[in-house]
């Protein structure tokens, strides 16, 4: 495809810019087939500002015909004015997805609207081959290197303990099994993978349950899978109920913890889903733990949005809508159903099963969750990362439909659902009330959330390890988590108040404990400038502390 069809107007020269933090500037404004540049020439320091259209929610258009609007004006007036020939102008304002608002002051409207148009075509281009990262060369990496931290087979060569009773399966080798699962899988060395075929049969996309995560301390593992098949006529899978025995085998039980309401899992079953019976499961215990998702959960995060740019500086107005959001809610149910799963595995000693309907979204929040609480090893920069790629991007969750669009899209919502937000918030909760137990700064959550959104990298492309693999994601672009550990990223991502601890982190969930993400969802405002220099300077004392405490 030409990019060039859709750019009715490459360059616009006296265009004023109004961009938060920063006075206003005239320049000129540029249109590449990912980018919109603004460059400042009337200054010395020629202030470039560089913005991938991706990034781009959303575009209103308001335009000034000073000709049209002449009946307004005196008769002398109105033949002043065509006398002169005033031109018309507009004016753009440009909603990103990482929440920034600009303002763009175009002479001419119909330059104005070219504008216009041509960020609206670019921004939502769906071909993933089109997208930004498959043009992206930095210049300290090379398409030759690695691409990704690592998958089933490391996580099962660094665990011996697992060699006993689990076994890696490839039966996902050709992803026909299961689209959204990664080539390979790790599961009860019992079960052959004929049983696993069968299984994959009696579950939403073939989800199987697979191993995630196996506790050192006692053995116990957490599996994932999407919820099974039984529908109306109560079906059963004798395969899938021996995998799942073979998980629990030689303990007294283990809980089933189901990410919708009871009442949803009924209504499933009554559709072709359902849930695990008790007879046909006997040993699991199963617990229903409502989480929002999908539409529900993009309007909350819409309504939070508008009540963070509410200017009106109202108390009571400002918390009313903060609470009718219920943004807050559910980050305190989310790690609330984490914090069980975790009692569940570390405290009871029992393995534990999530699922949703089709576990890809909640299914990934709460299981991520739990093992950042649980294991000190997911709390190191890499740790992280490697916890993200192993249950985000391998695990399946579709960053492409989810992240489409974000809080300020005037497009009907569909399959968007700001779940992976919504996590990185849960952990931000977890950095703020254990400030020295997580080894990443709060920095990297918010680098994460933008690239979710509009990246440079190909890590969050697509929405499953088999499209990566069909688009050529993994050869043609950059992997992100692989650029975030690099030196000079890693030293800016890093907490240098970290302290490694073998404890749990078991985060308090009462509603005073839970905070508003002010350094994301207020970035752009005064209040969070001021709080965002405060951290940079706190920083820049505790690293200088430390390298006298070196010295």
């Amino acid at each position: 495809m030409e990019f060039s069809e859709h750019i009715r107007t490459a360059n616009v020269e006296n265009v004023v810019l109004r961009h938060p933090f920063h006075p206003s500037t005239k320049g000129t404004l540029c249109i590449t087939g990912h980018h919109l540049i603004f460059s400042d020439r009337e200054n010395q320091s020629c202030r470039q500002v560089v913005l991938l259209l991706r990034n781009i929610d959303a575009v209103e258009k308001s335009v000034e015909n000073l000709l049209g609007n002449s009946g307004l004006l005196s008769s002398a007036r109105r033949k002043e004015r065509l006398g002169k020939r005033v031109p018309s102008s507009g004016t753009l304002t440009i909603k990103c997805k990482d929440l920034c608002v600009l303002q763009l002051d175009i002479p001419g409207m119909e330059q104005c609207l070219n504008i216009a148009h041509s960020i609206e075509a670019l921004s939502s281009l769906n071909e993933v081959v089109d997208m930004y990262p498959f043009f992206h060369r930095p210049s300290d990496a090379s398409l030759q290197d690695q691409w990704g931290l690592s998958g089933p087979q490391q996580q099962y060569h660094q665990m011996e303990a697992l060699r006993d009773r689990w076994r890696l399966s490839d039966v996902n080798g050709d992803f026909t099994v299961c689209p959204s699962y990664p080539p390979t899988a790790l599961v009860p060395k019992t079960v052959s993978d004929k049983m696993l075929l069968k299984a994959a049969r009696f579950r939403q996309a073939g989800r199987f349950p697979v191993l995630c995560y196996h506790h050192r301390k006692n053995g116990k593992v957490i599996m994932r899978s999407s919820q099974p098949l039984m529908g109306a006529n109560r079906k059963r899978c004798r395969e899938d109920e021996l995998l799942l025995q073979a998980v629990i085998d030689g303990s007294d039980k283990g809980y089933i913890i189901d990410t919708r309401s009871s009442q949803q899992a009924q209504q499933a079953w009554m559709t072709g889903g359902g849930f695990e019976s008790k007879s046909s499961y006997p040993g699991w215990t199963r617990l229903h733990r409502q989480i929002e998702r999908g539409k529900g959960l993009q309007e909350s995060l819409i309504k939070l949005v508008e009540a963070c740019g509410d200017q009106t500086n109202n108390m009571d107005r400002w918390l009313s809508k903060l609470e009718n959001s219920k943004w807050l809610h559910h980050v305190q149910t989310a790690l609330s159903t984490a914090g069980l799963l975790a009692e569940c595995v570390e405290r009871d000693g029992h393995s534990v099963l999530v699922h949703g309907s089709e576990g890809t979204d909640c299914t990934l929040l709460i299981s991520t969750l739990a093992q950042l609480i649980m294991d000190p090893g997911c709390r190191t920069l890499e740790g992280f990362l490697t916890l993200l790629e192993r249950e985000w991007v391998q695990g399946g969750h579709p960053f492409q439909q989810r992240c489409a669009r974000s809080a300020h899209s005037h497009a009907r919502l569909q399959q968007e659902s700001p779940v992976f937000l919504l996590l990185l918030d849960c952990v931000w909760q977890l950095w703020y009330q254990f400030p020295l137990a997580l080894g990443f700064s709060e920095d990297l959550l918010l680098r994460l959330a933008t690239e979710a959104y509009a990246s440079n990298y190909g890590t969050f492309l697509c929405n499953s390890d088999w499209e990566r693999c069909a688009t050529g994601v993994k050869e043609k672009t950059h992997c992100l988590f692989q650029a975030l550990l690099k030196p000079r990223e890693r030293e800016l991502y890093s907490n240098p108040l970290y302290e490694s601890t073998e404890l749990a982190i078991w985060p308090s969930v009462h509603p005073q404990s839970l905070q508003l993400w002010r350094g994301f969802f207020l970035r752009w405002s005064q209040q969070g400038r001021h709080l965002e220099e405060a951290h940079k300077e706190m920083r820049t004392m505790i690293c200088e502390w430390g390298s006298l405490a070196l010295r």
